[in-house]
């Protein structure tokens, strides 16, 4: 069997000292920037560290298991544990000082989540969930909110690195703005799920995910008791993540869906 506290454990440790290598080296960080997918799309010297720290880390400490992580690394396991690693998400953020940025950690087996912790150094938060356990913010426990009226709900989204992509999608989001309060855009998937996890917003949506950059939060956003589910179809041109409060999430999600079909 696998374990997600000693999963969650191991996470949490190997977070917490890439989040202080991310600390240490964010002051110099705009010195050494790479691109990947477009110009918008960067890759730091930092993110690599970061990555190969965590591997390293875990494949010490767990050499059977599999590995999956955003600036390439990948191995195939014979455990049944696969990790899902995001160095540095938020990488924009992190090379302009804004503190939204984090390590994000995953522990998954048969295609289920058993552990996830997401760390931001800026502000020292840790998030963490193991799967049936409940989900913290530096130890002690969070819910999502009580809201149950979607024109209060305040929600949280992200954009893709293509302008075109994102021109679409800021269209979706000026037809269904005026039904909610309001959107916040702070530059992490991960940090925004985990807001949804302790309150701080009551829904969260945002398309063309890859696995490292959810994995973590969505279980951290479910244990503490939001729902998720991955929305496809007309209208949206990559898988689109909604995570909300039980409040909220039906009517945000036909909400959002005919604003990305109309």
């Amino acid at each position: 069997m696998h374990h997600p506290r000693e999963l969650l454990q191991l996470a949490t440790d190997l977070a917490l000292e890439a989040g202080a290598l991310l600390a240490e080296r964010q002051p110099q960080v705009r010195d050494f920037v790479g691109t990947k997918s477009s110009p918008t799309d960067m890759v730091t010297e930092v993110d690599t560290a970061s990555e190969r720290l965590i591997v390293e880390r875990v494949l010490s400490a767990r050499p059977d298991d599999g590995v999956v992580a955003e600036e390439g690394s990948r191995r195939e396991g014979s455990s049944g544990v696969r990790w899902l690693i995001d160095p540095v998400d938020g990488t924009t953020n992190f090379l302009y000082g804004f503190p939204a940025y984090a390590v994000s950690i995953a522990a998954e087996a048969a295609g289920e989540t058993l552990a996830g912790v997401v760390y931001n150094p800026a502000t020292r938060e840790l998030f963490a969930a193991a799967k049936g356990h409940g989900a913290t913010l530096n130890g002690s426990r969070i819910r999502v909110s009580a809201e149950t009226e979607l024109a209060k709900a305040l929600v949280a989204t992200g954009f893709g690195y293509d302008p075109t992509v994102r021109a679409r999608q800021g269209a979706t989001l000026a037809r269904l703005i005026g039904g909610i309060r309001d959107i916040r855009r702070a530059g992490s998937a991960a940090l925004d799920l985990c807001n949804v996890a302790c309150g701080r917003v009551d829904a969260y949506y945002e398309q063309g995910l890859n696995p490292w950059d959810h994995a973590a939060g969505a279980l951290i956003a479910r244990e503490a008791g939001g729902l998720t589910e991955f929305l496809e179809g007309p209208g949206f041109a990559k898988p689109c993540i909604v995570a909300g409060t039980p409040g909220v999430f039906a009517a945000f999600r036909e909400l959002l869906i005919a604003a990305a079909s109309a």
